[in-house]
């Protein structure tokens, strides 16, 4: 009976290993855009002896990329340090591999984050008699406060660049090595808890959002995890690189094809407006033949008064009594309507069958009337 149980919690150990193995590969979700450029920034100062620092990285969600500041943690237990995470790209897209605690510093994509992690190890400190020694060369150091400290000037081995990924077009193309790969089947500890909120505080602060910021986070580093209005809290001096929110053009580009839509159809639109802008000056063209037409005859004066029948009546007047010196001295019809009672056999042969087709529509009986007229008078 006793044998079950031990059996049993062998195979929850062999488990919780192979847990802690593969909780330490990739997380998340796959991304096909490639995370922006480290900012650069200043480190703040050391808070206190036995704290180790863990550099500022692009975290995912919500369809965007936010930063995560650097920040100094306490280890966990004695001759522990601290692997960061990266971004690698694999299967079409970049997965985040998840930093952990361990008791050497394994592979973390070769990404140069700076103040010690220079993309292989870590130079930035070492554990000596149970006691953290901090590298002044690479650490903000009150060497005042803090005793514990060494000076060793850092060679990078590797090219110093701001990209935040490993793989892919444009990422570090470093792989890991045989310590590295053994440092990863080692013992590890997941990040810590006030590691966890610290992440979530920047989630929540819009700022930290690469679309807001263009690369340039408000908050880059603090002091402590979650001090994000902590005095000692820095911002980003500048991008690490010029910021392409091509993961949000990707996204929105379907939107913007459909924004687009809306004022094609309003360029169409306006578009014949300048087709119709002629029309209304043909319109006033056409407005002009209706008064050639009445000075002509009064029958087609008729016509254009179901379109704009007082203006018209009311011009006409005007142009009668004006416009007989200036234009309407070449073709003086009305004199000679003056003259037909001079010229009276001429005019009926010509305007009696007009008058005669015009008049018994709108007044038959002066028709009558003016026959005996035309008779004593002869």
């Amino acid at each position: 009976m006793r044998v079950i149980p031990s059996v049993r919690s062998f195979l929850l150990a062999l488990i919780m290993l192979a847990v802690s193995a593969a909780a330490f590969a990739q997380i998340g979700i796959s991304i096909t855009i490639a995370p922006p450029a480290l900012p650069v920034y200043e480190q703040p100062p050391l808070p206190a002896q036995g704290y180790m620092w863990t550099p500022g990285y692009w975290a995912y969600s919500q369809g965007d990329y936010y930063w995560v500041p650097g920040t100094w943690v306490m280890a966990p237990q004695v001759g522990f340090l601290w692997t960061p995470g990266y971004w690698g790209w694999g299967n079409g897209g970049y997965a985040f591999n998840e930093g952990y605690w361990g008791p050497h510093v394994g592979f973390y994509g070769g990404i140069n984050y700076g103040y010690g992690y220079t993309g292989d190890g870590y130079q930035g400190g070492r554990w000596d008699n149970g006691q953290f020694a901090y590298n002044r060369a690479v650490n903000n150091v009150n060497v005042t406060n803090i005793h514990n400290t060494y000076n060793t000037t850092v060679i990078n081995n590797t090219t110093v660049n701001r990209v935040s990924y490993n793989g892919g077009t444009g990422g570090v193309t470093a792989r890991p090595n045989s310590q590295q790969e053994a440092a990863a089947h080692e013992r590890h500890i997941a990040p810590l808890a006030v590691q966890t909120q610290h992440a979530q505080a920047a989630l929540a602060n819009p700022q930290q959002r690469a679309s807001v910021n263009q690369g340039k986070p408000a908050i880059a580093a603090t002091p402590k995890p979650g001090a994000m209005n902590d005095r000692a809290a820095v911002p980003a001096k500048e991008a690490g690189a010029p910021y392409k929110p091509a993961e949000k053009s990707a996204a929105t580009e379907p939107t913007r094809n459909d924004v687009p839509r809306p004022p094609n159809a309003s360029e169409k639109a306006s578009a014949p407006r300048p087709e119709n802008t002629p029309r209304p000056e043909t319109a006033h063209a056409a407005a002009p033949q209706p008064e050639k037409a009445s000075t002509q005859q009064e029958p087609k004066e008729a016509a254009p008064r179901p379109e704009a029948a007082r203006p018209v009546a009311a011009a006409k007047p005007e142009n009668e009594s004006h416009g007989q010196s200036q234009a309407r001295p070449e073709a003086a019809p009305r004199p000679q309507t003056e003259a037909r009672p001079e010229n009276e056999p001429k005019p009926e042969k010509e305007t009696a069958p007009k008058q005669a087709e015009a008049r018994p529509e709108n007044a038959p009986k002066p028709e009558k009337e003016a026959a005996p007229e035309e008779r004593r008078q002869q």
